[in-house]
């Protein structure tokens, strides 16, 4: 059963999609693929707990636009962290940290 904490989740997902596409003109046919078939949490963690960066990361890291990853997503908005294991979370800062991303705050 997904609970709402989830499904707000999903939501947040599409909207880095979106955001992407309009603000970094990166068009993440991919990502978009995986949050149909997936929803956003799974595609979220299938992203995180890769052993290497996706290409959309690349992407918007090429395009000074790391906080629209699912990464930053993840960290920089504290609600959603109770959604993955502390393991999780540090994969998702330390790939952030190695792309030199400075967080909010």
């Amino acid at each position: 059963m997904t609970t709402n904490l989830e499904r707000q989740f999903d939501t947040a997902m599409m909207s880095i999609y979106q955001r992407a596409k309009t603000e970094a003109r990166y068009n993440a046919n991919v990502f978009l693929g995986m949050l149909n078939d997936r929803g956003g949490l799974a595609t979220a963690r299938y992203l995180i707990n890769a052993t290497s960066p996706s290409e959309g990361y690349t992407n918007l890291w090429e395009r000074n636009r790391l906080d629209l990853t699912v990464e930053a997503l993840v960290l920089d908005n504290s609600k959603w962290r109770s959604l993955f294991t502390e393991n999780e979370l540090a994969k998702a800062r330390a790939r952030l940290v190695a792309y030199n991303y400075q967080f909010p705050h």
